[in-house]
């Protein structure tokens, strides 16, 4: 998933570039709400980290254009400001939960995964497809107890994020923005994705039919379930 991380203390930034990466988020990073206000204009992020302290921007103004183009980003503020109006404020205009600084970086990992699970739809980590259990928090894959060893990580990542949009088509372009942290343009080679997806179903099908993993001919690919 894609982070934008908007944060002028450059130490804490790149902490928190380091943590989440090595937590499987694909990050970037704004030390200004002026980088940051270009970036949120032009990319899609699936979380956005906002300092409200920032040196030449009102933070709050800054989470009210991401709500305006990105509006399906989980937006969590990481503020060093005492007042509880601030908080209020922005949590009135969208965000979706708050940090107090200084902050455990395990605390804001499972608040991360606490707004996943809220806005996805998933209320436990291991969902059941078929009899292939998916654990979104090991990060596993298995199948009446016999683990999937073969799936990279990337394949996961594809997986998992088609499992959080279960029941919805999504494009080539979408997969790869947000498991590869760029948008697929059209000189790209849109076989890329599909090479991932022939290669999940091979080692699914080892164990027993993916019917669940669908193509949808012409727009992209959908994980159909009926929960």
């Amino acid at each position: 998933m894609n982070v934008l991380i908007i944060e002028d203390e450059k130490a804490l930034a790149h902490e928190l570039e380091l943590f989440l990466t090595k937590h499987n988020y694909i990050c970037e990073i704004s030390y200004d709400g002026a980088s940051a206000s270009e970036k949120i204009a032009v990319n899609l992020y699936d979380f956005i980290l906002l300092d409200l302290g920032l040196p030449d921007y009102d933070g709050l103004d800054l989470l009210k254009e991401a709500r305006g183009t990105n509006p399906d980003a989980a937006c969590i503020i990481l503020t060093a400001r005492a007042e509880v109006s601030d908080r209020i404020k922005g949590l009135d205009l969208g965000a979706d939960d708050y940090l107090p600084k200084p902050f455990s970086l395990l605390e804001l990992q499972s608040r991360m995964q606490a707004i996943i699970r809220r806005k996805f739809g998933v209320p436990q980590n291991i969902i059941d497809l078929d009899g292939f259990m998916v654990n979104l928090t090991d990060r596993t894959i298995s199948y009446n107890a016999v683990q999937v060893s073969a799936i990279t990580k990337k394949e996961f990542d594809l997986l998992a994020y088609l499992l959080l949009h279960k029941n919805r088509t999504l494009t080539r372009a979408q997969l790869g923005e947000h498991i590869w942290g760029s948008v697929i343009n059209d000189d790209y080679d849109s076989n890329f994705i599909d090479a991932h997806i022939k290669n999940i179903r091979k080692k699914l099908n080892a164990f027993a039919p993916a019917d669940w993993l669908e193509t949808v001919r012409g727009l992209g690919y959908r994980i159909k379930t009926n929960a």
